[in-house]
């Protein structure tokens, strides 16, 4: 935990990743998530809806170093935009950042902003969501193949498959929803699945596989899509 911990946030003493990392991304996730729902909570109890939600993103991105947003604008440069595949991971591994990051940035700053406003307060939705988003690439870390040949931070998690051990980080996440609310929080689950795939398999499409950069693509797309899922008028 303390390992994944250090990996995933700037708080506590800096850890190399390792194989086992990713087995507590999961427990992580979930830790970080009920965290951020405890920082809604209170917020709400201070302001209207719209400025909680502002500090819940604000607080995201102090909690997690901005690692994953930073990822999310890596990935949108190299992958959007048309060129060869070894010219993005060249992108992907400059870190300037491009129209198509910033413009997929502030889109998705943008939804997850509304959707929060739009939410009545769950220390659970947002457990569960940030739990789910770090299994679900814990999966895809283990699963896929890895795009740089050169290698790279995130080939730090190549080991073997531990199948109970990813099936109990996705199952804790998806509890946690179905805690928060049956039909809503299963349907958000799905959506967040559904962002993780749907990165991953462009990822695969014009990278050949994963990076560093689309975990952390993953990880925030899961949760935007999870989070509009559950801000609908159910």
């Amino acid at each position: 935990m303390r390992r994944a911990l250090a990996f995933l946030t700037p708080l506590g003493p800096a850890a190399s990743p390792g194989p086992t990392t990713l087995d507590w991304f999961a427990p992580a996730g979930a830790l970080i998530g009920s965290l951020l729902g405890g920082v809604w909570w209170l917020a709400a109890r201070l302001w209207p809806p719209a400025i909680s939600a502002a500090v819940v993103v604000a607080a995201d991105l102090a909690a997690t170093g901005m690692l994953h947003l930073d990822g999310l604008i890596d990935s949108a440069d190299g992958l959007l935009a048309p060129m060869p595949t070894a010219r993005r991971l060249e992108v992907m591994a400059d870190p300037g950042a491009g129209a198509f990051g910033v413009s997929a940035a502030g889109v998705v700053l943008l939804l997850r902003w509304a959707a929060l406003a739009s939410l009545r307060p769950g220390i659970l939705l947002l457990g569960g969501l940030w739990c789910l988003s770090r299994g679900s690439v814990a999966a895809v870390a283990r699963l896929r193949p890895y795009a740089r040949p050169e290698g790279g931070l995130a080939s730090a998690f190549a080991g073997r498959t531990r199948w109970l051990r990813l099936a109990l980080g996705v199952g804790l996440g998806v509890g946690l929803l179905a805690a928060w609310r049956p039909v809503p929080g299963l349907v958000a689950a799905a959506a967040a699945a559904a962002g993780t795939a749907v990165v991953t398999l462009l990822a695969e499409r014009r990278l050949g596989g994963y990076t560093g950069d689309v975990l952390g693509a993953c990880v925030v797309v899961a949760e935007t899509a999870g989070l509009i899922a559950a801000a609908a008028r159910w």
